[in-house]
């Protein structure tokens, strides 16, 4: 059971971003999908530590705004390894849209830090590395 509720967390998690077809993306539900206090982490040249609320305002604006459109990320691959109550979960996904009205694609890898709470399994960390 716990590694279908986890892939269960982790497609809920990448549909948050989802915009496509002009539905609301639903960024927000990060604050359910996360413990409090959760840290999010991107590397490469722009290095960033966020708090659940730090990281969501910005992409809340930008998927809202008209900026960004057409957008969703999905996983391509991964590998999760669950030990009692924790389990980690790293994999690679794939992004597309239409940002500023040019299109893009994008890849890159997620890593995925999980707890399972009295409310089900959440979301304590995640990083992420997006390929240049």
């Amino acid at each position: 059971m716990s590694r279908s509720e986890i892939d269960a967390v982790t497609a809920e998690f990448f549909g948050a971003f989802d915009n496509r077809d002009g539905k609301a993306a639903d960024v927000a539900r990060l604050r359910r999908l996360m413990i409090p206090g959760g840290v999010i982490v991107v590397t490469g040249p722009d290095f960033r530590v966020y708090t659940v609320e730090e990281f969501i305002e910005p992409r809340e604006r930008l998927l809202g705004d008209g900026r960004l459109v057409d957008f969703s990320e999905w996983e391509t691959s991964e590998r999760t390894e669950i030990e009692g109550d924790i389990a980690s979960r790293f994999g690679t996904y794939r992004k597309s849209g239409t940002l500023d009205g040019e299109p893009f694609e994008g890849s890159g890898t997620k890593a995925i830090q999980f707890v399972r709470t009295p409310d089900g399994w959440r979301i304590t960390a995640f990083s992420w590395y997006d390929k240049p």
